[in-house]
């Protein structure tokens, strides 16, 4: 086992730490240290300039650190649904991708699986050619993202909540925010400000996604105002998502059993813009299950 794989054996990739042998049993997040992913496909609905001409690169990892009620994506997330892949395998992935077309490679909830990763993006590193994405739910370990240096150029985090209730309440992470924010800083100090080929297609940057809940728009504008603190608003943009739909235990929770609403969504963007920060903001129409791709337990390609 290679020095980077050795942190598997006593797992602490994400703030969990859980400490697990992974490569006995699974860790917090659901998985062992073998790569288990759910599709793998071009991918139209994410930010524009991540997309280009015939989408993004996206591969869809089993398993996460987060345990959100509301989570879209709870069939890989939270009930095991994917199949397995070598890093090897995975490397080819990569590159079946980039033979499609794809803008990027978009790594979408890959923490636990870093190591892993880092491998087979140095396998291809010669052949890419295209920026890899570092698509997560921004509940990250600052050593972890060290480990991307070099590898990846794009980082496209989450940024839930302000409030540690809420965090603990919907994602089992009380210490959500403090681990968020730290770990954006240095994935703007590894990426640096946002940079943008000729046709408007992301090369570097970071790009802070924040997903607008029922009945929580003041978490949401407290949570732009610690970014406006914590950055400069050219050295990241920012996306305001619209797409919350009562999915998986969100219905547990009475508040979340509703879309957002317009006036909510709105006043968000508003806070935003006169913040003076510059980004992505959805259609309303987003908030829809169409837009939740389809998963799969076995190798469909």
């Amino acid at each position: 086992m290679s020095a980077g794989m050795d942190i598997l054996k006593h797992c602490t990739l994400c703030p969990r730490r859980c400490n697990t042998d992974r490569t006995k049993s699974p860790g917090f997040c659901g998985e062992t240290d073998k790569v288990r992913i759910a599709r793998a496909d071009l991918h139209l609905w994410e930010e524009p300039c991540l997309v280009g001409e015939h989408g993004a690169g996206t591969v869809f990892f089993s398993g996460c650190s987060l345990k959100c009620c509301f989570c879209q994506n709870y069939e890989i997330s939270a009930l095991g649904k994917g199949f397995e892949v070598t890093t090897r395998e995975l490397g080819d992935i990569f590159l079946k991708l980039r033979d499609m077309g794809a803008a990027n490679i978009d790594l979408v909830s890959p923490t636990h699986f870093v190591p892993q990763i880092c491998s087979a993006l140095d396998m291809v590193k010669d052949s890419l050619k295209i920026p890899a994405v570092y698509n997560c739910g921004g509940y990250e370990q600052v050593q972890t993202l060290k480990m991307l240096e070099g590898r990846v150029s794009i980082f496209l985090p989450d940024l839930k909540y302000y409030n540690s209730a809420l965090s603990q309440k919907y994602s089992a992470a009380a210490d959500y925010f403090p681990a968020a924010i730290n770990a954006i800083k240095e994935m703007v100090r590894i990426a640096g400000k946002p940079v943008f080929d000729p046709n408007g297609v992301m090369q570097r940057g970071v790009i802070v996604r924040h997903l607008v809940l029922p009945g929580q728009r003041h978490d949401s504008m407290r949570l732009l105002d610690e970014l406006a603190s914590a950055f400069d608003t050219d050295q990241i943009l920012i996306s305001i998502m619209s797409q919350f739909v009562p999915v998986y235990k969100a219905f547990e929770h009475k508040e979340l059993s509703r879309r957002t609403s317009t006036f909510e969504y709105n006043s968000v963007v508003d806070h935003a813009v006169k913040l003076g920060f510059e980004g992505f903001f959805q259609q309303r129409s987003s908030a829809n299950t169409h837009f939740i791709p389809e998963f799969y337990d076995c190798k469909y390609f």
